[in-house]
């Protein structure tokens, strides 16, 4: 059986606030099967619980921002954590945060996937529930989509359309065959990118504090900054990819299915998880008794 897998041990560590640039106290905890993804506000009265949900998402602008059923907790910036949580194959885990966003680290997931690392991953003796698409589901905001379509596996395509010289016209698609190995070689280390134009203005209204080049891909009008340059030639469209498997995490189970995206972002992402709650017959809900049936492989259990 293909089972649910949560941490072994708890792990903990700190980082900067994109938007506050204030410290940020993470800890990652293991949860029962069946949990799901739970942040937890330490910071506030009563520690309110924020469930990893499509329908708690509560803002696309900036980033995901996620919403307590009850109350007005918010925790922003989740997508790099849930995309390294489903690249690692984690179903459950209680996520504790001291403070409205989880921290940038280098604007990648590779710091996330090795705090799980290191923190080891245990199953749970309950089966794993997959999402498998059976018809294709779409959504479009002019000439922006994103989709997905049956496929036996989970296959992550991406195109994105940047007239800057830093953007190679031939280097603004990717495709990726999922797999937690190719997920950490090939996704998990590319950062977020930005404009010094837009990171000026975004200051100008308190937000983007922490933003810099230890955290992000920065570009001028002509080139990337970065003294190091990029990690990958098409790091930009990697990025999108990464940010869409985080935010297609929020369906609260594992993909079987191909998703496709052409200049979408968080917004028509969380737009397509909600259709897909809405489209009650282009979807189910699958088990594998044997793990050799499941088609997605994820990285193995450390001792």
């Amino acid at each position: 059986m293909t089972q649910q897998r949560t941490l072994k041990s708890k792990v903990h560590s700190t980082g900067i606030g994109l938007h506050s640039g204030k410290k940020v106290h993470l800890t990652m905890r293991p949860a029962p099967a069946n949990t799901g993804v739970v942040f937890r506000r330490t910071d506030l009265v009563g520690t309110p619980l924020i469930e990893a949900t499509a329908e708690g998402v509560s803002d696309t602008r900036l980033s995901t921002t996620l919403k307590a059923d009850n109350g007005d907790a918010t925790i922003s910036t989740v997508e790099h954590l849930l995309s390294a949580l489903a690249g690692l194959g984690v179903d459950n885990a209680y996520i504790d945060l001291d403070s409205a966003e989880v921290p940038i680290m280098d604007g990648s997931a590779s710091t996330f996937v090795f705090m799980l690392k290191s923190a080891g991953l245990v199953e749970q003796g309950t089966a794993k529930r997959y999402i498998r698409i059976t018809e294709s589901i779409e959504v479009r905001d002019g000439d922006k989509w994103a989709r997905l379509d049956p496929y036996d596996g989970f296959n992550l395509s991406f195109g994105i359309d940047f007239k800057h010289p830093a953007f190679n016209p031939d280097l603004q698609n990717h495709n990726i065959e999922f797999s937690s190995l190719r997920y950490e070689k090939e996704i998990s280390r590319a950062r977020t990118f930005g404009f010094i134009r837009d990171v000026e203005a975004l200051r100008m209204q308190g937000l983007a504090q922490g933003a810099s080049l230890d955290n992000a891909v920065g570009l001028d009008e002509f080139r990337v900054l970065n003294e190091d340059g990029l990690r990958f030639r098409d790091e930009f469209v990697r990025h999108k990819i990464l940010d869409a498997v985080g935010d297609l995490y929020l369906l609260g189970s594992p993909l079987l299915g191909a998703y496709h995206g052409y200049k979408s972002g968080h917004d028509l992402n969380n737009k397509l998880t909600r259709k897909v709650f809405a489209s009650q017959n282009s979807w189910e809900y699958v088990s594998f008794n044997e793990r050799e049936q499941a088609p997605i492989s994820f990285v193995p259990l450390t001792a």
